[in-house]
Parts: structure tokens; C-alpha cells; sequence
């Protein structure tokens, strides 16, 4: 019975493959044991699997240098920018009321603008036998329609642009090894995300090219929809450049006060403010609102208006009723400026690093950047310069609370 257990497990024992992992027997001292003293293995001697792997050149390592994450880290730094100019144009074809102008969706045929007369005679008619042109525009000529043809067709290979920008890179990176397993699944959902846009952008176009029987209101696109297709360019634009921070700027040890901890989550509520404030401005734009009320700081005459309950039931008016759109754009804007200010005379009772005060700093400047902007725009019945500049501000100021998050986070221990 014992020949038979040990023949076995003594050629086992004898075979090759073990003997790699197993150290070889180290002579003893001449003072005796040597057990718990570790000795310096010869060339060719592996203690561990690993070792072996990494020898064999099949164990590499699946975490990205220092290099990689600086150049993923920078690629989608220049993603963050390729969304912002996607949303800084979009809300300049809204304002030019551009929108509507091209009435099909098609991925490769439309890429090629019409070039004689007869194509843009033909998009043209096509364009015709839609409610913006019967009810709004039935005076247009050939040359305004393509005008607002051509700020559509920017706006559309705009975006086709941001795809390309994120998804060619990502297959680079991945074939190359450059990415974790964490930025992998972030990557992954960004791509989709940017899939996910185009697909929206189309869905909030179609809501604008819909015959509304015994309407003759301006036709627009829905303010649901549109609220949305911004909201969800807001998410890509925040994901992509706190990950591009989080790897290009090293993080500060900071220590783990009660103070700090205050200030981190005052900080996270502040940006999630100002993202909801911009979030608000796609209804003002959705319904006109901010031509209902030009006047500030009182609305009209008095400080709220009259009609800010009109609508049944109640909830509608939140979304609906443009006189509670400007009114809510308002308030949450002002409570913006408001934490904002409280946010950096937080940070000043704390010692942080200079960048941190910098950041600070910037953000409360361009929080009163943008409520002056507000105000000029809203005074002078929105200007598309003016409104443009105050639909940037409102990025940039979301960046500057991304970049104070971002300075303020937890160093993994």
C-alpha cells in the first residue's frame, strides 16, 4: 500500500515543472540549522508562481506606467473639450433656431452637404412640408435656409467628430495594454454614452418635426427631450474630465480632519448644484423663457409673479409654465453664487496646498462672472452673443467645481 501512494507522488515530486517552483536545497552553515535565515536565490532558482510567469514573459503586468495614464489622461482631457464645443454648438443652433433645419437623420449619407442648386433646391422643399417652415419661416429664402441648414450640419459632424475622438483612441489604448481593469469599464461607458448622444440628439429633433393638429404654435423641439440630450452630454463631459484629472493631477495628502470632511461634502453638494442650475437653463431655452420676464431682480413688477401656478396639476408648471422656468432658473442660480461663496470662505479657514486655493478662488470669479452674465442677458432679451457666452460659463464654472472636487478627494490608503 505504500509503494503504491509513494511511487506516484515521488515521480510527481521528481518532474520538472515542480521542481521550478520549489527552492533547492540550501547547504547548511557550518554552525548548524539554517531554518528562518533566507538565503539569495542563483540565477535559474524561483520561489514563487509569479516569479516563474514573469520569467516565462507570461505574467506581464496589466497595470498602465506612469507614461500611459499621463497619455490616457490626456486624450480624454481633449474629449471633455471636443463635448464642451458639442454643447457650446448646440446651444448656438438653438438660439439661431437652427435646430429643425435638417429634417432626416442618416450616419454616412448626410455627411456630404448638398452642392448644386438642384440638392439644395430639393433639401429645401423637403425642409417645406415641416411646421417650422409653415408656421415661422413660410418667408424664408434659399440663401437664410442655408444659413440655419449649415449651423444643423456643423452641429451634427460636430458630434460624429466627439464619437471618433473617443472611440478610435480607446481601441489604441486597449490593444496596447494601457488600460486597468477599472478604466476599462469606465471607457466602455463612455463610448456608449457617446453612441447613446447621437441617438438622443435625433429622438429630441423628431419631437420639433411632428404636425400638432389645430396648433399654431412656434414649433420647437421638446423641452423634455431636450433637458436630456443636454443633461446627458453634462454626464459625459463631468465623467470624462474628472477621469483626466484624476490621472494627470497627483493628489494631495491632506489630513483627514472633521473640517476637511465638512468642506469635501460641501464641495460635492456645490458642484451638484451648479450642474442642476445648468440643467435648468435646457427648459429656459426649450420654452423661450428667458424672454417672459426682462427684468431683475424683481419679475415685472413684483418680486413673484402671478402667473408662476397656472397649469393643472401644479407639477406641470415646474416644467411647463416658462414663467416658473425663469423663476426656478432664478433661484438656482442665485442659491449657486450663494455656496459657492460660502464654499471659498470654508476653504480659507483651512490650510490647504496652493493649488486648492487656486481652485477656490477661480470658482467663486466665475460664479459672479456668470450671475453678471445672467442678468446682462436676461436685461438686453437674449442676445444669441450674450446667451451663447452665459451657456459657456455655465461649463466653465461646472470644470473649476469638478477641479475643487478633484483637489479635495480621499487619497486611497
Amino acid at each position: 500500500m505504500q509503494r503504491l501512494l509513494f511511487l506516484p507522488l515521488k515521480a510527481l515530486m521528481g518532474s520538472p515543472c515542480l521542481r521550478l517552483l520549489v527552492p533547492r536545497a540550501v547547504p547548511r552553515t557550518q554552525y548548524g540549522c539554517s531554518c528562518g535565515i533566507r538565503h539569495p536565490l542563483r540565477p535559474g532558482q524561483y520561489s514563487t508562481i509569479s516569479e516563474v510567469a514573469l520569467q516565462s514573459g507570461r505574467g506581464a503586468m496589466s497595470l498602465p506606467s506612469k507614461a500611459a495614464e499621463r497619455a490616457v489622461g490626456r486624450w480624454l482631457l481633449v474629449c471633455s473639450g471636443t463635448v464642451a464645443g458639442a454643447v457650446i454648438l448646440g446651444g448656438v443652433t438653438r438660439l439661431t433656431e437652427s435646430g429643425l433645419s435638417m429634417v432626416d437623420w442618416h450616419l454616412i449619407k448626410e455627411m456630404k452637404p448638398p452642392t448644386s442648386q438642384e440638392e439644395w433646391e430639393a433639401e429645401f422643399q423637403k425642409y417645406q412640408q415641416f411646421p417650422e417652415f409653415k408656421i415661422l419661416n413660410h418667408n424664408m429664402t434659399l440663401a437664410e435656409f442655408k444659413f440655419i441648414w449649415y449651423m444643423e450640419y456643423s452641429h451634427r459632424m460636430w458630434g460624429r467628430l466627439v464619437g471618433l475622438a473617443y472611440i478610435l483612441p480607446a481601441v489604441y489604448f486597449w490593444r496596447k495594454g494601457w488600460l486597468n481593469r477599472g478604466l476599462k469599464g469606465r471607457v466602455l461607458a463612455l463610448c456608449g454614452l457617446v453612441c447613446f448622444q447621437g441617438l438622443l440628439g435625433w429622438y429630441m429633433v423628431k419631437s420639433g418635426l411632428e404636425e400638432k393638429a389645430d396648433s399654431h404654435d412656434i414649433p420647437r423641439v421638446s423641452q423634455y427631450r431636450l433637458a436630456a440630450h443636454l443633461g446627458s452630454a453634462l454626464v459625459l463631459y463631468c465623467a470624462s474630465l474628472w477621469t483626466s484629472l484624476s490621472l494627470l493631477l497627483p493628489q494631495h495628502k491632506l489630513p483627514e480632519t472633521r473640517q476637511l470632511l465638512w468642506l469635501r461634502r460641501f464641495a460635492h453638494g456645490t458642484a451638484g448644484l451648479v450642474f442642476l442650475t445648468a440643467l435648468s437653463g435646457a427648459f429656459v431655452a426649450g420654452l423661450d423663457a428667458g424672454l417672459v420676464y426682462n427684468s431683475f431682480p424683481k419679475m415685472g413688477e413684483s418680486w413673484i409673479p402671478e402667473d408662476l401656478f397656472t397649469f393643472s396639476p401644479l407639477l406641470r408648471n415646474v416644467f411647463e409654465n416658462p414663467t416658473m422656468v425663469q423663476f426656478d432658473h432664478r433661484i438656482l442660480g442665485i442659491t449657486s453664487v450663494t455656496a459657492v461663496t460660502a464654499l471659498y470662505f470654508l476653504s480659507r479657514r483651512i490650510p490647504l496646498p496652493r493649488r486648492t486655493k487656486i481652485a477656490a478662488a477661480t470658482l467663486l470669479a466665475l460664479a459672479y462672472t456668470q450671475v453678471g452674465l445672467g442678468i446682462t442677458t436676461l436685461l438686453m432679451y437674449v442676445p444669441t452673443p450674450l446667451a451663447a457666452t452665459h451657456q459657456s460659463g455655465s461649463l466653465a464654472l461646472l470644470s473649476v467645481a469638478l477641479w475643487l472636487m478633484n483637489e479635495l478627494r480621499r487619497v486611497p490608503k
